[in-house]
């Protein structure tokens, strides 16, 4: 052990004793899905000097996504079979439940709200459905429900406690009257989440004790995705118990580190989402080929008759084209940049894409440390961003966004089960505290429309950004000053603002790109994917090079910012067990990559490396300073670091407000820059 907790004259508290003690299945610094990317270890530092560099180091990660479905594409196997019980399930009057949590609950919402209900929608304006409708359920819509940890308020931002629970899988599992013969798609990136664990062991718990041959048979309807090694995930109790059981199908995507370290929105929840998508295609598909004539089905973007392979292998020139936005991209980042070092706010617009650009900018909130999006009844702005669409208020908006009225949590339901059914004292508390703020009434705190109101008191001004993102033919509607599109533009320009345009399309749309350069003025900004022309009914991979985009052009941001250290994120929010133990591996990792550098050790002298109880110890102690001193975006890790590598430098006690003070005026990026030269390296020591 080392010499800091005397130095800090620090006592580890209750709660760090007991995370430290009694919560080892939740110290994740073990999965590969926590590791650093080698490809983008000083991604920070190449990103303040080169935003294109930057990106292309970004982007060249999600090669390992191609190299993962590759490897996959040999045995399709349990793919085939989840999209056969999806077919199943829309014939039989079953339903198909999607759950995740964080990331992968947006991914679940996803699949409902982006993907399957506008599809049937089209479905049901076009021609065929005449005939269709006596040939098909009437409620088809209604087949996929796409659920998160917290439900639809989950979605603005994470509610502290529900995480870590396996109770509120099952929960929510009954709350929607899930039964077995439905389908039931359980999706943690990381392979450990209690409450998706929960979910899917509740799912297969409702069919009893099982023989192989009923075990055989319930496979086919229940399934884990995840994106860590078996082996790596064994020594977590929860996650050996979904992977020995007999009665659920695994299907693992591992891809390896992500771009920014344990960040798993992007690579993990990228590959899932695009298999995901191709598996509800493919039922799609084969809902529809008997019972529809060829130009019907071209005419609802099923031209083709080719199969699940070739849906999984189109990810390769879905990549290629957003490699090839790089140049378009870096300007656009730079921009963005821009706006928030002086202080100003982005406004994003968006429709076909609302949902993948919603989950970007709200991700960015508990991964760098940021404001969460304002409410409706905020007087000023404090998120630095804000997403539209065109709704007249905020319950429209709603209903555009998710396709079906808001659903929150219960309190009649829940609160009693976490009231007798959670022993940890800090879990009952975070999750019935967090259950307050779940409810239905979460709908009216927010507003997404582009109504007049919103636009008069959280309207872009001088020195702001307006993003409008658009998917195929919406790249007509800027130029229409009629249009919601054209009024927002129109808006961005009239308030002497900037604007920037997202397009995502296939190549060779001459008349889309004319009709945006005529509405762009001199210094706004065009980013356009063009993607090769193919098969893509639900949009899928549309949405995924959007989002393949805005995550790398929000995490350069950030890295611009210097809210990322390296590739790793250290303003991460440790807001739940998982986090904490990531805050609390990167303390000790960035202390003590510090300490064993040879410079250190000839100014300051050698010392022992920081032990994990330690940095725990530090870290509860900061967050309860920033949530005392009401400290803001203020990062737990970043002002950890520094306080305990200013104690050993000094061989004495450091306040937190020195350490805040250090951290204001240099940056945690600058002072370790100062103190450990292998930070600067291109690549890994």
């Amino acid at each position: 052990m080392s010499e800091i907790l005397r130095l800090l004259k620090l006592e580890p508290s209750v709660q760090s004793r007991d995370y430290v003690q009694d919560k080892g299945q939740f110290h994740l610094f073990t999965l590969l899905t926590e590791q650093r990317h080698p490809g983008t270890w000083n991604l920070s530092f190449a990103m303040q000097s080169d935003t294109r560099a930057g990106l292309r180091m970004l982007l060249s990660v999600d090669q390992d996504i191609s190299l993962a479905l590759s490897a996959l594409s040999r045995d399709g196997s349990a793919l085939e079979q989840a999209a056969a019980a999806v077919v199943e399930a829309v014939e039989s009057g079953r339903r198909v439940y999607f759950y995740g949590c964080g990331a992968t609950g947006r991914l679940a919402k996803q699949m409902e709200s982006t993907f399957w209900r506008p599809f049937w929608r089209k479905v049901k304006a076009h021609d065929c459905w005449r005939r269709l409708r006596n040939k098909v359920r009437g409620d088809i819509e209604d087949v996929v429900i796409g659920e998160m940890t917290g439900a639809d308020r989950a979605l603005v931002s994470s509610l502290e406690g529900f995480e870590d629970l396996q109770l509120i899988g099952r929960l929510q599992l009954q709350d929607h009257g899930i039964q077995p013969g439905d389908v039931v798609i359980c999706v943690t990136e990381g392979g450990e989440t209690s409450s998706v664990i929960g979910t899917i062991l509740a799912a297969a718990a409702q069919y009893g004790d099982l023989g192989a041959d009923r075990a055989a048979e319930v496979r086919r309807r229940l399934y884990f995705v995840y994106n860590n090694p078996d082996e790596v995930l064994r020594p977590f109790e929860r996650s050996a118990a979904v992977l020995d059981h007999p009665a659920i199908t695994r299907i693992n995507l591992t891809t390896g580190p992500q771009a920014i370290t344990g960040s798993t929105r992007m690579q993990a929840t990228t590959i899932e989402t695009f298999v995901l998508g191709a598996v509800l295609e493919e039922a799609v598909a084969r809902v529809l080929r008997p019972r529809l004539a060829a130009a019907e089905l071209r005419d609802l973007g099923l031209s083709g008759r080719i199969g699940l392979q070739e849906r999984l292998s189109s990810f390769d020139s879905v990549k290629a084209a957003v490699d090839e936005s790089l140049d378009d991209l870096a300007r656009f980042t730079e921009a963005e940049r821009d706006v928030y070092r002086r202080g100003r706010f982005t406004t994003y617009f968006a429709d076909t894409g609302l949902i993948t650009v919603f989950i970007d900018n709200t991700e960015r909130s508990p991964t760098f440390r940021l404001y969460p999006l304002d409410q409706a009844r905020d007087a000023e702005r404090r998120c630095w961003v804000q997403v539209w669409t065109a709704a007249r208020d905020a319950r429209e908006a709603w209903r555009s966004f998710l396709g079906r009225p808001f659903r929150g949590l219960a309190e009649s339901f829940y609160r009693a089960p976490f009231e007798a059914e959670v022993p940890d004292p800090y879990l009952r508390e975070a999750a019935l505290r967090s259950l307050a703020g779940a409810g239905d009434d979460q709908e009216d705190l927010y507003d997404f429309s582009f109504s007049p109101a919103n636009a008069e008191r959280k309207g872009p001004q001088r020195g702001d950004l307006g993003v409008v993102t658009l998917i195929d033919d919406e790249a007509l509607e800027p130029a229409r000053p009629e249009s919601a599109f054209g009024r927002f533009s129109g808006l961005v320009h009239d308030r002497s603002a900037r604007l920037a345009v997202v397009l995502a399309t296939e190549s060779g749309a001459a008349e889309r790109l004319a009709a945006l350069d005529r509405c762009l003025g001199r210094d706004d900004v065009k980013v356009v994917v063009r993607l090769a022309p193919g098969e893509d009914p639900l949009t899928l991979r549309r949405q995924i090079a959007l989002k393949m985009l805005l995550n790398a052009h929000s995490t350069a941001i950030m890295a611009g910012l210097g809210r990322v250290i390296g590739n790793t994120m250290t303003n991460v929010s440790p807001s739940n067990l998982k986090l904490i133990g990531r805050a609390t591996f990167l303390i000790m990792t960035h202390v003590n990559d510090v300490l064993q550098q040879k410079e250190w050790a000839a100014l300051h002298g050698a010392a022992e490396p920081v032990a994990f109880a330690e940095a725990n110890a530090v870290l509860f102690e900061a967050i309860d300073y920033v949530r005392g001193a009401a400290a803001g975006q203020t990062a737990e890790v970043a002002l950890s670091i520094i306080r305990i590598l200013e104690a050993l430098r000094l061989r004495s006690h450091v306040a937190w407000e020195r350490a805040e003070e250090i951290l204001e005026r240099e940056g945690l990026a600058a002072y370790l820059g100062r103190h450990n030269p292998a930070l600067l390296r291109s690549t890994a020591p």
